[in-house]
């Protein structure tokens, strides 16, 4: 029987959570049949967001709150892997523009017939709630990560992800984000999920790609500016894409065994 951790990594979510998206998530939770939990793994938010997590956590048992070294989310979401306990491993964002429901559309790529060993989210071309500057940045940024490192996947971005946890476990250290984690403000979310997937399809993992609904529902307003924050980490993530085709070349990824 399928078993699922849910990984929720959490920077300055305040906004978020006084909405209510954990009581959203364990709504939904809580009429499913497979054994889950829930760890939510704070990043040194800077808002009120790790004393809301834990007030709600006191009276959910499924949840389970951790204040981690600072690490971005790569770095929150690898804490939340090494504490988990169950065999597929969902990581989601806190604001739910993914909704947790759709992991129903998830979960049955798993079974036996199936037997995939990572399956993950796809926005498709439509992104409900993004401006059009967000929504030319992204095609333009699929573009690039294609026609360089010829992956196969339409949406890396989607922050809506599951994995079974034994692949997590292997490919999660191998990361640049995690092997060269340092402390820095701010939230920093880099191209982690394409090395991620890329690493996974070159060392034979069955990927398969799901589209899921989404639309930003994202009210976080202590992250910084938005436009600027956008800015900055596309810059991040085109110099990490660039960063992953290098290092592809050089055979980085030819040593590590599936």
């Amino acid at each position: 029987m399928i078993s699922v951790s849910i990984v929720i990594p959490c920077y300055n979510e305040e906004n978020n959570l006084k909405r209510g998206v954990l009581n959203e998530v364990d709504s939904f939770l809580r009429n499913q049949e497979y054994p889950y939990e829930v760890i939510i793994c704070n990043d040194k938010s800077t808002d009120n967001s790790l004393r809301l997590a834990k007030e709600f956590a006191k009276n959910h048992h499924h949840f389970h709150v951790y204040d981690f070294p600072k690490g971005g989310k790569p770095g929150a979401i690898w804490n939340g892997i090494q504490k988990s306990q169950y065999s597929v491993i969902l990581f989601t964002d806190m604001d739910q523009s993914t909704p947790l429901k759709e992991i129903t559309k998830l979960l049955p790529y798993y079974q036996s017939e199936n037997n995939f060993d990572i399956v993950i989210g796809s926005r498709g071309q439509e992104r409900k709630g993004n401006s059009l500057l967000r929504q030319f940045g992204s095609q333009l940024f699929s573009t690039i990560r294609n026609f360089l490192l010829h992956t196969h996947i339409s949406d890396t971005q989607c922050g809506f992800k599951s994995l079974k946890k034994e692949v997590a476990l292997k490919l999660f250290p191998q990361l640049a984000a995690i092997k060269n984690a340092h402390s820095s403000s701010g939230w920093r979310v880099t191209a982690f999920d394409v090395e991620l997937l890329f690493m996974a399809n070159k060392y034979g993992y069955k990927i398969k790609e799901v589209p899921v609904d989404w639309q930003n529902e994202d009210t976080s307003d202590t992250k910084g500016d938005a436009n600027s924050r956008y800015f900055k980490e596309s810059q991040q993530m085109a110099k990490e894409v660039w960063r992953i085709f290098l290092n592809n070349l050089q055979g980085h990824y030819e040593s590590t065994q599936n």
